[in-house]
């Protein structure tokens, strides 16, 4: 047990323990970013080779590039005034709609945004699709999957923590990759904890805000999350469900979003 001990302080210390923007959470994450970032590509090419992309010249293809475009040069400019641009260090922004039923999401490590054309009718609007895509790319900014992945790999064992803390390019990293994130049609559905769907929720509001989406658009779109949900639960949902929790939550985050927000 001694050297179990000995073996994980030497784990946190080749660890990159960093803190998220906008939240100060510290977290811990095991792996290159920049390993994740490439995999990620490779995952991501896969993905849009198999199904079906929204031609660029659709309206809705073309305001799902909007949307993001904009959040994505708000969020660079955000961090970069923070000092964090490491954080999108590698990124490579694109925005997709894919023609899918399924009420989904979702944005790879590096900037690779999915939007299934089953959560367009939730989100009614463009300032309610803002709230989608600032929610996903939050994850990614917070680099909740390389969180996520870490805990996985602390859960293998030392050992294993060790292989992929000191070893780049490691086949046990990418073996976990695909385990957390999946191929083909499941990309993007790793598993966030409630507590880093709670910060994307946070991070997203003050995303929108600062590319001048109202944030407080969002308290109709869980609302309608919500009746969308009935008795099943939509992937975007996830671990996080769309209750009267949440909405509370999300009203309580309005206040610091709202001090971000310039209407005009």
């Amino acid at each position: 047990m001694k050297y179990f001990f000995l073996a994980l302080a030497a784990i946190l210390t080749l660890s990159q323990c960093s803190k998220v923007p906008i939240t100060g959470r510290r977290q811990m994450s095991l792996l290159p970013e920049k390993e994740l970032i490439g995999m990620s590509k490779t995952q991501y090419r896969e993905f849009i080779g198999e199904n079906k992309v929204v031609a660029t010249s659709n309206l809705k293809a073309a305001m799902v590039r909007r949307v993001g475009n904009k959040i994505a040069k708000a969020v660079e400019s955000h961090l970069i005034s923070l000092g964090m641009e490491k954080r999108i260090k590698g990124f490579e922004w694109e925005f997709k709609l894919v023609d899918d039923n399924t009420v989904n999401a979702w944005c790879m490590p590096g900037g690779k945004v999915v939007v299934y054309t089953g959560i367009l009718d939730v989100a009614v609007n463009e300032a309610g699709l803002a709230v989608v895509m600032g929610h996903e790319i939050a994850h990614a900014i917070a680099r909740h999957g390389n969180e996520r992945m870490s805990q996985g790999m602390l859960v293998q064992g030392v050992g294993a923590v060790l292989d992929v803390a000191t070893s780049s390019n490691s086949s046990l990293t990418r073996s976990i990759f695909l385990q957390s994130y999946g191929a083909g049609s499941t990309l993007g559905t790793l598993a966030f904890s409630r507590k880093n769907e709670s910060e994307a929720d946070r991070m997203g509001l003050v995303f929108m805000a600062i590319a001048g989406y109202d944030p407080q658009e969002a308290v109709g779109f869980w609302e309608r999350m919500a009746e969308q949900a009935g008795g099943s639960t939509p992937e975007f949902m996830r671990t996080h469900p769309s209750d009267e929790k949440r909405v509370q939550q999300i009203q309580e985050y309005l206040y610091e979003a709202m001090n971000y927000y310039d209407a005009k």
